[in-house]
């Protein structure tokens, strides 16, 4: 059996002292500006290093209820356009 040594990269993303609903699909909503992988806002993710445990806890007990922010649709190419342009959907 051969002893396997994590990689840097591994190693960077465990921190067993803070629990973290991190899945490593780090992608900003444009829109809810929620990461659709974590479903935390960026000021959370910003912050959480330097939450207490208790606020983790507060946070990750309200991220199943923010899973329908980014499953609406929200009108595929023409209704990004006519956003930027200004235009109603």
């Amino acid at each position: 059996m051969t002893d396997r040594r994590p990689s840097d990269t591994e190693s960077a993303w465990r921190r067993d002292e803070i629990e973290s609903p991190c899945v490593k699909t780090c992608v900003i909503h444009p829109e809810t500006r929620l990461c659709a992988g974590c479903l935390r806002s960026i000021d959370e993710i910003t912050r959480w290093s330097k939450m207490t445990p208790d606020e983790r806890r507060a946070v990750m007990a309200e991220l199943p209820d923010r899973g329908g922010a980014l499953n609406k649709r929200r009108g595929g190419r023409a209704a990004r356009l006519a956003r930027r342009d200004g235009q109603a959907g």
